[in-house]
């Protein structure tokens, strides 16, 4: 499997947008910092995904997620590909039994296939939206996450 993290959050990213000819179309934006993160973990090969959204990143929430990973593939080994960010190789990140951990290449995003899901989940969930807090990003978040669990041929 393949890990990665995405942030999203309530800083919108104004996309194009269809509306009739002769009227130009609006489209809210926000500048407010505030962040949540999706983990997710894909297998490429057979299109399985497991996903988390965890309020920060760091070794203890990456703890977390690898071992909701670990409980939902109790009788299967994985290997897990993660890029070298600090929490991923941090000396208190707990790594569960079933698992082990490899990591990828410095400097090289297009070699990890979970990091596709992001601009997915943006573009289809995210586009042009404005929300009045956090909790509206995260119920997005997790119906996007949910959908894609649900379509293993689109992950693949």
């Amino acid at each position: 499997m393949f890990q990665d993290e995405g942030r999203f959050g309530r800083l919108s990213n104004p996309k194009r947008c269809w509306a009739p000819p002769g009227v130009r179309p609006h489209v809210p934006c926000q500048l407010v910092r505030e962040y949540t993160y999706a983990f997710a973990a894909v297998s490429p090969k057979d299109g399985n995904l497991d996903s988390l959204i965890l309020p920060e990143v760091n070794s203890e929430t990456m703890s977390i997620f690898l071992d909701e990973v670990s409980q939902r593939h109790p009788n299967e080994f994985i290997l897990m590909f993660m890029d070298r960010a600090g929490w991923h190789i941090a000396n208190d990140l707990i790594t569960p039994f079933n698992m082990a951990l490899s990591y990828l290449p410095p400097y090289s995003p297009e070699l990890n296939p979970a990091e596709p899901l992001w601009d997915e989940i943006r573009e289809k969930a995210f586009p042009n939206l404005v929300f009045k807090g956090l909790n509206g990003v995260e119920d997005t978040l997790e119906h996007a996450l949910a959908g894609l669990e649900k379509d293993p041929d689109l992950v693949k």
